[in-house]
């Protein structure tokens, strides 16, 4: 061995490389760049594409093919589709994506009012929902709301017919990103965002919200199996 071929050796491995073609460290550096281009990109990339992103001379195809190997048994896989290379769940784990897709029905105006009735004036009854809106509301109406999981059945008045409260659920405020019940907009606020009348009567109150879940003096437990109005 010359003295320049023991130079050129000692170059290589202060690069990275070695005798046995283990990648140098510019090739891991550019095995880095596409990875992260893979990774960052919401579309399927094109050799192409990612040639033109990488430095001069780079062997993008040998570099995606040793991506491929690596990624071969991990949770996603680098793939080709389409004559492009995106990363993908590996198939035997696809089962973990799945997940069921519920349609999403908008609400009428009549429901809309009813839920913003029983979130600000909880526990509240039909016929007090009814007295607010100055409407009758139908039990259809109810039965949606209660199917979004967004209202709840609390008790029953102690009143005559001792008929049945409705209040919020944790989901309502999950949906509607509240943190408490009480981070519902005040009078001022709906007025500010164009849901009240700005000449609303002075005698106007919007009530401060209450979801405790505790029964109120005037309220009784549902009874197993008697559940409706």
């Amino acid at each position: 061995m010359t003295v320049s071929d023991i130079g050129l050796l000692d170059l290589e491995n202060e690069e990275g490389g070695t005798e046995q073609g283990e990648p140098t460290r510019f090739e891991r550096s550019e095995l880095r760049m596409v990875e992260a281009l893979l990774f960052a990109s919401s579309e399927p990339l094109s050799l192409e594409e990612l040639t033109l992103r990488l430095p001069d001379g780079a062997d993008v195809l040998a570099l995606l093919e040793e991506l491929q190997a690596t990624y071969a048994t991990r949770g996603v896989n680098l793939v080709r589709v389409a004559g492009k290379w995106c990363f993908r769940t590996a198939e035997d784990l696809a089962y973990l994506m799945h997940r069921n897709v519920e349609e999403q029905r908008k609400l009428s105006r009549a429901a809309l009012e009813t839920l913003a009735i029983i979130a600000y004036h909880q526990p509240v009854t039909r016929a007090e929902i009814e007295e607010i809106r100055g409407v009758s509301t139908s039990k259809g109406t109810l039965d949606v709301l209660l199917e979004t999981t967004w209202i709840r059945m609390r008790g029953r008045r102690r009143t005559p017919g001792r008929p049945v409260t409705y209040g919020t659920t944790e989901h309502f405020l999950i949906h509607f990103g509240l943190e408490n019940v009480k981070d519902l907009p005040g009078l001022e606020e709906l007025k500010g965002a164009g849901l009240l009348d700005s000449a609303v009567p002075a005698s106007f109150m919007v009530p401060t919200p209450n979801d405790d879940v505790a029964l109120t003096e005037d309220e009784d437990p549902l009874e197993d199996g008697s559940l409706f109005d």
